[in-house]
């Protein structure tokens, strides 16, 4: 329990203080609050799309702290995802690995399509003038906080459960899925995707010349004289380099740049297995990938703090539609579609759960995961502009707020587990 406790209060502590300053800031003087997430730090930032003003001047997008925070760095804590979503499909023991994955894969596709179904149904029930006004945030309430969810299911099944176990394949799943969504469905401007062929390029290059080529040359000396020599002299600033290409590639398509470090995690070299992201052995890798993560940690425990601090300032009078929408979306939706599809899978597909997991723990499980917050406060934050209104409610604080309220499900899981009987399981 001390290594999961650890974990979310190293990178999910400082993200709830930042969400909080941000939610008290807004609501007390929200004038000096959006000055200071608009603040310009260089005025004319020469990267990004260029375009033209009425005079025919060449004018670029400006280096404020909100697209520093949202755009730049947060792309080291989703390279930190991914991280983990590529141990987990490529290693051996990797836990998305096998036919022991089939279920909690399918309860992922559920406990998508469940919110989506809910959100978007019930914004047609009000009407088309909300249906238009909030359509584009479907992705919002998809998405599950990994930290606070495995700890939340901790504390309701106890650490021994198999249901913990599950959670935590259900979680690493959601990431790669709402990855895809952030790069396919919200683009970050007019797409132009021969610019990803500079990510692909800087991929490949790092992969051929600083992981397999060394490699290569090493085959038949067990002291690994080449491989040894690019770690220890260059280390991991090739692959740094190769992320600022790929960032930009990724800036220039057209696509949110915040997942431009997401073609390189792969070609780092890194160990023949892992032990999970809350395991204590995982911090006795001393494979690259591994090392690039320990030095990430608290550089992303401040950006983490940044990005709540500069997302979560909604004011309370902007709760509105899109707030309940997304809320019920995921205590509703995620719930019955992770359980409706976990049915689905494990009887009459035949794929079968975990030993000591019971159907009615599928519900439990999805109530657990409901809990957005993140990863829902990013998609919130790229799904609308700022400017679009329902009524003279912002469509996008009022969506934040959805994604804020989500932690309302640690409660409902504790709930959901006294009610239908969870037995906790400590070892």
């Amino acid at each position: 329990m001390y290594r999961v406790w650890n974990f979310v209060t190293n990178y999910s502590l400082l993200l709830i203080f930042g969400a909080i300053i941000a939610l008290i800031w807004a609501n007390v003087d929200a004038t000096s609050y959006h000055h200071f997430v608009e603040y310009e730090l260089i005025q004319k930032f020469p990267i990004g799309h260029a375009h033209y003003n009425d005079a025919g001047v060449v004018e670029y997008r400006s280096l404020t702290v909100h697209y520093l925070v949202n755009d730049v760095l947060m792309a080291f804590f989703f390279a930190i995802a991914a991280k983990e979503v590529w141990e987990a499909l490529i290693l051996k023991n990797g836990s998305l690995r096998g036919k022991k994955a089939a279920t909690p894969l399918f309860a992922t596709l559920g406990g998508m399509l469940g919110p989506i179904s809910v959100y978007l149904g019930l914004a047609l029930i009000l009407g088309s003038e909300t249906y238009d006004a909030v359509a584009k945030g479907w992705a919002i309430p998809t998405a599950t906080d990994i930290a606070f969810s495995y700890l939340v299911g901790r504390l309701v099944f106890g650490a021994g459960h198999p249901a913990v176990r599950f959670l935590l394949l259900l979680a690493i799943a959601d990431d790669a899925a709402g990855l895809i969504i952030l790069a396919v469905f919200y683009p970050s401007g007019e797409l132009a995707p021969e610019w990803l062929l500079l990510s692909l390029f800087a991929a490949i290059g790092v992969f051929f010349f600083f992981n397999w080529l060394p490699r290569r040359l090493d085959r038949g000396h067990e002291a690994r004289p080449n491989s040894t020599r690019v770690r220890n002299k260059l280390s991991f600033w090739p692959y740094l380099l190769a992320g600022c290409a790929s960032w930009y590639g990724f800036q220039e398509a057209g696509i949110h740049p915040a997942l431009g470090l997401l073609p390189i995690v792969p070609t780092i070299p890194h160990a023949d297995r892992a032990f999970g992201i809350f395991s204590e052995a995982e911090q006795y890798l001393t494979d690259l990938l591994n090392h690039i993560e320990h030095i990430l940690k608290h550089p992303v425990e401040v950006i983490l703090f940044f990005f709540g601090l500069l997302n979560a300032g909604v004011e309370f009078s902007s709760i509105g539609s899109p707030t309940w929408l997304v809320l019920a979306g995921l205590l509703i939706g995620k719930p019955l579609g992770v359980l409706l599809f976990g049915w689905l899978a494990a009887g009459p597909l035949g794929l079968g759960l975990p030993k000591g997991m019971r159907t009615i723990d599928l519900f439990v499980i999805g109530c657990v995961a409901a809990i957005g917050f993140t990863v829902s406060l990013f998609i919130a934050a790229v799904a609308f502009d700022n400017t679009v209104m329902l009524g003279d409610v912002p469509v996008q604080d009022a969506a934040k707020m959805g994604a804020l309220f989500s932690f309302a499900a640690a409660i409902v899981s504790i709930i959901a587990g006294r009610l239908t009987g969870v037995e906790k399981q400590h070892n």
